[in-house]
């Protein structure tokens, strides 16, 4: 069983202190859950360091400054991920010429012929913490992304990404906005020190069959704060809208429904949207450094909510560097240097992506220490080790950045003019360097 509330503050017992459970069972919200109404309010305008901050510029030369929220109600925490499409790979250019001239038979009218591989072969995602980017750009067909460490990411602007979704912003002299993608020309994140109210962020530990997960919580893959509204009906078809802040726990009770605990001691099973029933998009953990994982409705069995005093803050994510290191070959052969996994990530801020038993885990590259993919079987499949820099072990399904699709490792070897490339299928072991001293200085 996987276990990574290592990861996240200690789980708080509701048994104890201000968040025991009332005695009261009427239908009205006990004082403690009046009281966390009260603080949802506040939160709505004010800007503390654990929020997303900064500075965007429209194409109209308005500046708007404070608290942001991308989609108007998803991505507020720095630990949340900003994802994209990046919009070419300038990595492929160093595939040896029998690769890039990969081809693919089709088939029409009987006769076979050879199609080159087509150039969405090396594209990839796009996904790093907002805590690690410093600036987003919207250059028109193009969104620039700026990490802290320098390193610029060009992303497609024709391809879904958080940009497209909007933001909106608490400027304390404008007021609440929320501001279109086509008229922002940038938007600089940058530090606050303002702590003009509390966060109350969703917090507690999700337990699935496969493991325990404590950590920050984006229910629905959105719904991140206490002061974040949910609709349900009951089986008398009675709706609620009720806030995250008034809610104690939430247990699956069947495909189609959940079981949702108030915090006065009431218990109501609600259905009718896809926020308690199948159709949720599955129920993210965020972690102080690890990253996330990402639990699917199927596996999920129940939540338990507990407080946290704040979320991290824009300066605890340092910048990155590039992703450095030792691969060894099926054959034993060992190369050292700056490492390009899966013909893309080249960044200690990118993210390794695999799943294991219904959980998808991404992992910052630099929180690992080992990839290890002697085969391993285990319930009759085949898995991946992956050793974390604190010691922690996760055994994980040949999926994602794991799996076959794997387009493999170049190794900018620092005698050498020219990296060597190594197929996924002949990679044993990566052990990634955590000192950055193999650092070639080559840019993407």
């Amino acid at each position: 069983m996987i276990v990574l509330g290592a990861f996240a503050l200690v789980t708080f017992n509701f048994s104890q202190g201000s968040g025991s459970i009332g005695t009261d069972k009427s239908d009205e919200p006990s004082a403690t859950a009046l009281s966390a109404v009260t603080l949802s309010t506040r939160e709505l305008d004010g800007a503390h360091p654990s929020f997303l901050y900064g500075r965007i510029t429209t194409k109209n030369d308005i500046t708007y400054e404070g608290r942001l929220r991308f989609g108007g109600n998803q991505e507020a925490c720095w630990n949340h991920y900003f994802n994209g499409v990046k919009d070419e790979n300038p990595w492929s250019s160093y595939l040896p010429v029998n690769q890039v001239k990969k081809r693919r038979k089709l088939k029409l009218f009987g006769f076979e012929f050879n199609t080159p591989t087509p150039k969405s072969d090396f594209d990839r995602p796009f996904m790093v913490r907002f805590g690690d980017i410093a600036l987003i750009e919207n250059n028109g067909t193009k969104v620039r992304v700026t990490l802290k460490g320098g390193t610029t990411f060009d992303l497609d602007r024709f391809e879904a990404s958080d940009f497209d979704d909007g933001v909106r912003v608490w400027d304390q002299v404008k007021g609440m906005v929320d501001l279109e993608p086509r008229h922002i020309r940038a938007i600089k994140f940058i530090p606050t020190t303002q702590k003009e109210a509390v966060p109350h962020f969703l917090h507690g530990t999700v337990r699935t069959d496969s493991g325990d997960f404590t950590g920050y919580i984006l229910w629905d893959q959105s719904k991140c704060l206490g002061s974040d509204e949910f609709v349900g009906t009951n089986s008398d078809a009675t709706e609620f809208r009720l806030h995250f802040d008034m809610i104690r726990s939430i247990e699956r009770h069947t495909p189609d429904n959940s079981v949702v605990a108030m915090i006065n001691g009431n218990k109501i099973v609600l259905s009718g949207t896809h926020v308690f029933g199948h159709g949720n998009r599955g129920i993210l953990i965020h972690f102080q450094r690890l990253g996330r994982v990402l639990v699917s409705w199927d596996v999920f069995e129940r939540v338990d909510f507990s407080p946290t005093s704040s979320g991290p803050t824009y300066n605890d994510f340092p910048p990155g560097r590039p992703l450095t290191g030792k691969v060894t070959t099926s054959t034993g052969k060992s190369l050292n240097g700056r490492l390009v996994f899966d013909l893309d990530e080249s960044e200690t801020t990118e993210t390794l992506d695999a799943s294991s038993k219904g959980v998808h885990y991404t992992i910052p590259f630099g929180q690992i220490k080992s990839i290890d993919l002697s085969k391993t079987e285990k319930s009759g499949s085949q898995h991946v080790r992956l050793v974390l820099i604190n010691g922690e072990t996760l055994q994980l399904e040949r999926t994602g950045d794991l799996s076959e699709k794997n387009a493999g490792i170049l190794v900018f070897v620092q005698e050498n003019k020219q990296p060597d490339y190594l197929m996924w299928k002949n990679i044993m072991r990566i052990d990634f360097d955590k000192s950055g001293i193999l650092s070639s200085g080559l840019s993407n």
